[in-house]
């Protein structure tokens, strides 16, 4: 099955981490890094400075190990986003002076070594979210269905590439028009109808709402052309 990509939150002393996979392992969104270490309340610009610091300090190839990753942004929408992988920001955050560094360095290691287990065994990836759900306090037949709507859009975004659709402003065009059709809302007005920010949109749903959802999905990709 192709792995749906998406925008993942973790979380460092109360601060969260946007996450994505490229490339098969964990790329993190260095801005939210920043204002974690450092509590700024302007994050960009300390990481333009800290950019031109880096290349002063001899690491010219900075540029050339971020990559502008689409995650979702605090409202809601798809944005480029500057990112590295573990190793670039083990290097990034040498350079900025914080207590918090050493603890950073350890929680990314382990992160790190989570996604090394779940690409060995897959099932791994599953139990870890099912706990997380289960901490969080979902009950155990609220996280069933989470759980099935997570294949469904699995196997959902594996029948969409079958049928031509390749780009990621195709696959959000369709969200969005399934969206449309289920709740009269896309994804980023209904984030908003329910106060939601970075949080995850299926997260926040009930289960009539996963019953309508699902039941939709299959009729709008039903109405693809088959290549």
């Amino acid at each position: 099955m192709t792995q749906e990509i998406t925008t993942k939150i973790a979380v460092f002393q109360k601060k969260e981490i946007r996450k994505i996979i490229h490339k098969n392992e964990w790329w993190f969104s260095i801005i939210d890094i920043i204002e974690a270490l450092t509590g700024t309340k302007r994050p960009r610009k300390y990481w333009n400075d800290l950019k031109k610091k880096l290349i002063k300090e001899g690491y010219s190839e900075v540029s050339e190990n971020i990559g502008q990753l689409k995650i979702i942004a605090p409202d809601g929408k798809k944005r480029e986003t500057d990112c590295a992988n573990t190793e670039t920001v083990f290097r990034i955050i040498q350079t900025i002076p914080s207590s918090k560094a050493e603890p950073f360095k350890r929680w990314l290691a382990k992160v790190g070594y989570e996604r090394v287990q779940e690409i060995e065994n897959p099932e791994l990836a599953t139990k870890r979210t099912r706990m997380l759900y289960k901490l969080k306090g979902y009950s155990e037949n609220w996280i069933e269905k989470r759980m099935r709507g997570i294949a469904i859009r699995e196997e959902l975004t594996d029948e969409w590439q079958k049928r031509g659709v390749k780009e990621q402003k195709e696959y959000e065009i369709l969200t969005a028009e399934i969206s449309k059709a289920t709740f009269g809302l896309i994804p980023s007005e209904y984030k908003k109808l329910k106060g939601l920010k970075r949080q995850n949109l299926r997260d926040h749903m009930n289960d009539l709402e996963f019953w309508f959802l699902n039941d939709v999905i299959w009729v709008k990709t039903d109405a693809l052309p088959k290549k």
